[in-house]
């Protein structure tokens, strides 16, 4: 334990230090290190998709950096500073695990996940509307699951998790309808409906879309960085290739990228 805190003393000076005697550190406020954050937040994301522990241990650091540094912006004006943050997190973790630090218990972690989005509802300070909370930018795919989530919490949703297909298709007919007539603000609306179903019918089986749809978007620029190499190494350009010529060398790609 010592030697844990005493990195995250260093931390702390090298940040003093930094906001001192850095002009870039000195000029910068919470709005400016905002994009900065989101920026560092997807590259942890990648080097945890890619399984890489030395990048993720590096993207976890400079993250951990932010929090420092916004916390310290914060205290030069005395609305926080680094150990309100932690206290907070600290008191907010401890109310939301009654089953960890009083007498509650759950059997499951289902059930678990239910009782968190209740007690964040009762939360003193916590907005009281079950959708509330839920950032205005994140990125549509885990807003989609989010709202998915905590409407889950108070009983809004399938019975059973195969219902689901029934909603789906409905989405797909709807769209197939509205593209028949060309109307694209309806068919934006209808592929809208359909990608939420789908996200839906995800969550129910257990798998997070957005890592389902990375996982396709790499299979694909896998599959077509074969193609596109193996066309090279031929001497042709695929834009004079014909589809049927590219298809035969994208299947050859489908054994090697799975």
């Amino acid at each position: 334990m010592n030697e844990k805190l005493k990195a995250f003393e260093r931390l702390l000076i090298i940040m003093d230090d930094l906001r001192s005697k850095c002009p870039w550190d000195k000029k910068q406020t919470l709005e400016t290190l905002r994009t900065l954050t989101v920026e560092e937040t997807y590259e942890l994301s990648d080097a945890i998709l890619n399984n890489d522990i030395n990048e993720i241990k590096k993207e976890l650091g400079d993250l951990m950096l932010h929090i420092v540094f916004y916390s310290k912006i914060a205290s030069e004006t005395n609305d926080f500073d680094i150990s309100d943050v932690l206290n907070s997190v600290c008191e907010k973790n401890i109310f939301r695990h009654p089953h960890v630090y009083s007498d509650s218990n759950f059997d499951d972690a289902e059930e678990v996940s239910k009782n968190w989005e209740e007690l964040k509802l009762k939360e003193k300070d916590g907005n009281k509307k079950v959708l509330g909370g839920i950032p205005t930018h994140l990125p549509s795919m885990i807003k989609a699951k989010r709202i998915q989530d905590k409407v889950r919490s108070v009983g809004f949703d399938w019975e059973y998790k195969e219902q689901v297909w029934d909603k789906v298709e409905e989405e797909f007919n709807e769209l197939k309808h509205e593209i028949k007539d060309m109307n694209k603000e309806k068919m934006t609306s209808e592929f809208g409906d359909l990608f939420f179903s789908l996200v839906n019918a995800a969550r129910l089986y257990g798998i997070n879309p957005d890592d389902a749809l990375e996982m396709t978007n790499r299979k694909f620029i896998n599959r077509f960085e074969y193609l596109e190499n193996e066309t090279i190494k031929k001497g042709k350009s695929l834009k004079k290739m014909s589809l049927d010529s590219m298809n035969k060398i994208w299947n050859e790609a489908k054994k090697y990228y799975k």
